[in-house]
């Protein structure tokens, strides 16, 4: 693969509605929500670089109940050296478990940036994979997600976390827990 290639492999049956998965010669570059646009070229499974076919895969098996983490190389160039940072942290919330915008911001010692925090983890180019559905708002609220709330209810779901609702106000349970990340 070319340093400028880029692959992408559509899953359209996953509880969290059709996603497309996206690599480049570093790593997986992108997780997209939703139907794929008219023009979009997606490549047959034979076609597949070894990175995509590891990030199907694993997205698959996770979607299947069967893997809690992910083992995948990650392209983020596109990303600010803070989005990075807090993105880092993202990863270290183990499956099931959830965090908020403001235990993150403490988390990377800056409690004032919670809002901060919050538009990077609503700008994550790679959801799913770096756990950004695992944040909830305070108060044990849903939030926002970037997939869309019903993306985000199904992710918690398998994961065998539960929300009131698909709504921004919708409880979730279990409670939050501090992290000692």
């Amino acid at each position: 693969m070319n340093a400028s290639d880029v692959y992408s492999a559509h899953l359209p049956d996953s509880p969290a509605g059709p996603i497309t998965v996206w690599v480049s010669n570093k790593g997986v570059r992108r997780v997209e929500f939703g139907g794929l646009p008219t023009d979009a070229h997606v490549q047959s499974p034979e076609a597949w670089p070894p990175t995509l076919a590891r990030a199907v895969g694993q997205l698959r098996d996770y979607f299947a109940g069967s893997r809690r983490a992910f083992d995948l190389p990650l392209d983020l160039d596109a990303v600010t050296d803070f989005q990075r940072e807090v993105y880092a942290e993202l990863l270290k919330v183990p499956y099931g478990r959830l965090t908020t915008y403001g235990a993150l911001a403490q988390t990377i010692g800056r409690p004032e940036l919670a809002r901060a925090i919050g538009q990077a983890v609503g700008a994550n180019p790679i959801p799913i994979i770096i756990p950004c559905h695992r944040v909830v708002a305070a108060e044990h609220r849903l939030g926002g997600f970037s997939g869309g709330l019903a993306a985000k209810v199904a992710l918690l779901r398998v994961e065998n976390v539960h929300a009131d609702g698909a709504r921004e106000s919708s409880r979730v349970y279990p409670e939050v827990l501090r992290l000692d990340l």
